[in-house]
């Protein structure tokens, strides 16, 4: 019977689009050093060095991404989407999206803790298998792979800031003061949880939002009350 982890490997490799010339990269950029520690005979390094190839490429091709997509934003503002793409956050959940926790290789102990779930060995992974196509293809490719696989993570973190930045520039504009956001009440059990979140101006609420996650929420509420000005 095969070894399941070796499918997900395989999928993985289909799933990125990279015919690796050097395949043994592709189980490197896998390898956390649990397993190295535990079969170096299995193991001929973990995913470190990798890892930090794949973060310089990953800064730069989502810098490209983002100053292409928004030119007339500035330096500052491109820095923080930048910082908010990738993020363990945002990296994980690409990572979780390639099924890269089913390909991980991992020692007995990471194994027992979740560690294919668990967002920092994660995003470290998706960091180093950019790093294995760097190492294996060029830049060409990497970038080629960082533009395919994080444009929506770019479009979505974009989006995100830009309703509350608006909203702040406004109320700063106009009132000389920053929008705050309040929780109002949760509902729902955790899996399927409901935030609804109030922003308010100088202690007046301008409008209220919902959302699966508390960010999600503000962004609902900062987007109505811009809304709300707009109509005036």
């Amino acid at each position: 019977m095969p070894d399941p982890h070796d499918v997900a490997r395989r999928r993985l490799h289909e799933a990125l689009g990279h015919e690796f010339e050097q395949e043994a990269l592709l189980a490197d950029a896998l390898t956390h050093r649990s397993f190295k520690n535990e079969r170096p005979d299995l193991a001929r390094t973990d995913n470190e060095r990798l890892e930090f190839l794949g973060d310089a490429v990953l800064g730069m091709g989502v810098a490209v991404l983002l100053a292409d997509a928004y030119p007339d934003v500035g330096e500052g503002a491109l820095t923080r989407l930048r910082a908010d793409v990738v993020c363990e956050a945002s990296l994980a959940a690409v990572a979780r999206s390639l099924e890269v926790g089913d390909a991980l290789r991992l020692g007995k102990g990471e194994e027992r803790s979740g560690g294919r779930d668990k967002p920092r060995l994660l995003a470290s992974a998706m960091e180093a298998i950019v790093g294995a196509v760097l190492t294996d293809g060029g830049t060409g490719p990497a970038l080629e792979l960082v533009e395919r696989l994080f444009a929506d993570q770019v479009a979505q973190a974009s989006g995100q800031r830009d309703v509350k930045s608006r909203l702040q520039e406004w109320a700063q504009r106009e009132k000389g003061a920053t929008p705050a956001y309040r929780v109002v009440r949760a509902e729902g059990p955790d899996h399927e949880r409901v935030f609804h979140v109030a922003v308010e101006l100088e202690g007046t609420t301008l409008a209220e939002g919902t959302g699966r996650s508390k960010a999600e929420a503000e962004r609902s509420a900062a987007r109505k009350a811009l809304d709300a000005r707009e109509a005036e």
